[in-house]
């Protein structure tokens, strides 16, 4: 299984970050479907904001919006 999990940066309201985000992962899953992926090997997480790498700086908040892909299990 894979598990795709959606990230933003913390700019803006923290629900619509999670949409975001979610919409990153769901983006992801389905190009991995497009190129042949089975759907139900995949599953998407929106977990909203990250503060992973540094949010004061625009190079840090660049890094915070990104999909990760998880091999081996599900969820986060």
């Amino acid at each position: 299984p894979l598990t795709v999990i959606g990230w933003t940066d913390t700019e803006g309201d923290s629900a619509y970050n999670k949409r975001l985000a979610l919409s990153r992962a769901q983006a992801v899953k389905d190009y991995l479907v497009s190129k042949g992926v089975s759907q139900d090997r995949v599953s998407v997480v929106g977990a909203g904001e990250s503060d992973k790498f540094d949010n004061t700086s625009e190079a840090g908040r660049k890094l915070n919006r990104r999909v990760d892909i998880v091999f081996g299990r599900r969820g986060i």
